[in-house]
C-alpha cells in the first residue's frame, strides 16, 4: 500500500529533514505521525502525496512510483491520495456544496456523478443542511468537516491528515475524530500527523515517532510518548 525504502530528504540549504526512513503501511490502517517540532513529520507526510520528493530512496503508494514518476501522473496520485489541512484551505468565495464538488469537477467528473458524491459526503460529515453557506460563515469544526468531505470526494484509498484538530477546541477535535475513525472503518487508510497526546493516548492506534528525521519508534496501538 504505502512502502518507503531508504528515503532521504536533503534541502538545499544543506537540512537534512529525513534519513534512512523504512515504513510499510497496509490498506485500512490508521497510523499516526508524533515528534517534536521540526523533526521530520511534515517532510514525511508531504512525500506521501508528492508535495516534496526525496533526494534518496523509493517511495511506493499503490501502484505510483513517487520517485519515477512524471508529472503528468501526479494528478491522478492525488486522486489516490486526499490531503486534510490544518488550515482548512477551502476557497472563500466558494459555497459548502461548491468547495466540495470543486474537488471532482477538476478530475472531469461527470455533473450528476459530482451532485449525487457531494450529497452523500456532506450527508457523512453531518453538513448537507449547509450547502448554500460560506466558509466564512461557519465555525471552525464545520469549515475542517468541509475539508474533509472535499478530501474524500473522489473516494481516496489513503487520506493524510495533518494537525486536523490543531485549530479546533477540544470538544470539536473529538468530534473530528470520531469522523475520521468512521471513514476509516469504510476502509480508507489515514495517516495523521498530531500534536495532540490525549487523542493519540485514548484513540489507540499505530504510532510512528519521527526524531531527527528518523523513525524511532513504531508501536501497534502506541501512547503519544511525549511531553505536553
Amino acid at each position: 500500500m504505502i512502502k518507503m525504502s531508504n528515503v532521504y530528504k536533503k534541502y538545499p540549504n544543506g537540512i537534512t529533514a529525513v534519513s534512512g526512513l523504512n515504513v510499510h503501511i497496509d490498506q485500512g490502517e490508521f497510523v499516526y505521525v508524533v515528534g517534536p517540532s521540526g523533526a521530520g513529520k511534515s517532510t514525511f507526510i508531504k512525500m506521501i502525496y508528492r508535495e516534496e520528493v526525496p533526494t534518496e530512496g523509493s517511495i511506493k503508494v499503490g501502484d505510483f512510483d513517487l520517485v519515477n514518476m512524471k508529472e503528468s501522473q501526479v494528478p491522478f496520485l492525488r486522486r489516490y491520495v486526499g490531503v486534510v489541512y490544518q488550515d482548512f484551505k477551502l476557497l472563500p468565495r466558494l459555497t459548502v456544496y461548491e468547495n466540495v464538488a470543486y474537488a471532482m469537477e477538476v478530475v472531469e467528473k461527470q455533473p450528476k456523478t459530482i451532485q449525487k458524491r457531494v450529497l452523500e459526503v456532506l450527508d457523512l460529515v453531518g453538513l448537507k443542511h449547509k450547502v448554500r453557506m460560506f466558509p466564512n460563515e461557519l465555525s471552525g469544526g464545520e469549515q475542517q468537516r468541509v475539508a474533509i468531505a472535499r478530501a474524500i470526494a473522489n473516494m481516496p484509498s489513503v487520506l493524510i491528515a495533518d494537525e486536523p484538530t490543531g485549530n479546533l477546541d477540544p470538544e470539536t477535535a473529538w468530534e473530528i475524530m470520531d469522523l475520521l475513525e468512521e471513514i476509516n472503518s469504510q476502509g480508507t487508510t489515514i495517516i495523521m500527523a498530531t500534536h495532540n497526546s490525549q487523542i493519540v493516548n485514548q484513540m489507540k492506534h499505530r504510532v510512528l515517532a519521527v526524531e531527527n528525521g528518523r523513525i524511532v519508534r513504531d508501536e501497534m496501538k502506541g501512547d503519544y510518548g511525549y511531553e505536553g
